[in-house]
């Protein structure tokens, strides 16, 4: 009996034992809280830094955006900009302020900040036009010009069948050939045979001994001038096939090229490097500087290309437009030949050819949405208008 009631309390003090402690779980758990808050407490710390990086950020944005002449307004946290009023000036308003800008010294870094700053007064509008994305030049990095793959008959097709290959020059229809040069050659010296020949036969036989010898001299002298100045020989033939323009026609023609030029590198964003007068054809040409900085060396990147490409088909995009061909477009591709060397990617063959086919295609485009401020220019160039002039044109209210 003893021994049953000592097992009893035994069991009892064991189970009295087991209950006092406390539950598994509930021992457990505070370990797990306790180990979780300092793990908050880490990621709360990390979006506070988040936060005000975000907000130090956002306060340079709106110190760089007032140096730079942009009106920021922060509101609910976020900054936004104000883009400037057009004010619409008329082209007296527009000459006047274009006079204060020093174009004389051709300097690119002073024209390119002196013009930007008035489109983002709101005085101009469309200078960098056809590059800037939004009402300020310093709305976007990012160039409204992408290049992209054309092919001749797209580039036919999208400009209404006026810009092909043989309308730009491309292929070579209507130019002066080789077999041009060979066939005056022949007709030359059968023409000169026939002639001494003639001349021993019929004239006297001193006097006809002696035009014999002159007649001989004509092919020696006419391949004499075909190796110095085959341009000359090539006028005779063009002339011949009643292709030459008189004085008047050919001064038309250099108006709308140069007008061409100018309102696209305008409208690119390309300042002025030189606008002069030519003594030979006595029409204003101009010349861009590559970039809007001074730099002359330096490689060009994509965007400057593509700027460059525009504005060295526009002059023979102009033409076409009048006249549905282009005769004065060979120094240009010259020139664009040489830009295409200094550009900091390596510019294949066949991407040259896009790069020059999409530039016309778009100095198209920018030529047929100014129309009349083009139309405008060209009578500028015909009257030999300054360059303060031409640009009130573009930027002037009618």
């Amino acid at each position: 009996m003893t021994s049953r009631a000592t097992a009893a309390l035994s069991l009892l003090a064991c189970a009295g034992a087991f209950q006092s402690g406390p539950p598994l779980h509930r021992a457990i758990a505070p370990s797990f809280r306790r180990g979780a808050q300092p793990l908050a407490m880490s990621t709360e710390s990390e979006v506070d830094k988040l936060r005000a990086a975000a907000a130090k950020a956002r306060e340079e944005y709106e110190r760089l955006s007032k140096e730079m002449g942009k009106e920021v307004e922060s509101a609910g946290g976020t900054a936004t900009v104000t883009a400037p009023v057009a004010k619409n000036l008329s082209v007296e308003e527009v000459t006047g302020i274009a006079k204060t800008i020093d174009f004389a010294t051709g300097d690119a870094a002073s024209q390119s900040q002196a013009l930007d700053a008035l489109v983002d007064a709101g005085d101009f509008s469309l200078w960098k036009s056809a590059v800037r994305r939004g009402p300020t030049t310093s709305s976007s990095n990012m160039s409204l010009l992408v290049p992209f793959p054309v092919t001749l008959q797209s580039l036919e097709t999208r400009t209404d069948g006026k810009v092909t290959g043989p309308s730009l020059g491309i292929g070579g229809e209507g130019d002066v050939k080789f077999e041009d040069f060979q066939d005056l050659t022949v007709a030359v010296v059968l023409g000169s045979t026939l002639l001494g020949i003639l001349s021993l036969a019929v004239l006297p036989p001193n006097i006809g001994a002696t035009f014999t010898y002159l007649f001989a001299l004509i092919p020696i002298g006419f391949i004499g001038v075909g190796s110095v100045a085959p341009g000359a020989i090539a006028a005779v033939i063009m002339s011949a096939r009643g292709d030459s323009e008189d004085a008047a026609q050919q001064r038309e023609r250099i108006c709308r090229h140069e007008a061409g030029h100018f309102l696209c590198g305008y409208l690119c964003g390309l300042p002025v490097k030189n606008y002069e007068v030519s003594a030979d054809t006595g029409v204003a040409c101009v010349e861009f500087h590559a970039s809007g900085d001074n730099a002359v060396s330096r490689e060009l990147s994509d965007d400057e290309i593509a700027a460059l490409s525009v504005v060295a088909m526009s002059g023979s995009v102009a033409e076409i437009i009048a006249y549905d061909k282009a005769t004065g477009g060979e120094n240009d591709l010259l020139q664009l030949q040489n830009e295409f060397r200094r550009s900091k990617e390596f510019i294949g063959a066949a991407k040259q050819q896009d790069l020059t086919r999409w530039g016309a295609l778009t100095s198209y485009s920018l030529i047929k949405s100014n129309l009349k401020k083009y139309e405008g220019l060209v009578q500028a160039f015909k009257d030999n208008k300054s360059l303060s002039e031409c640009v009130s044109i573009i930027e002037g209210s009618a």
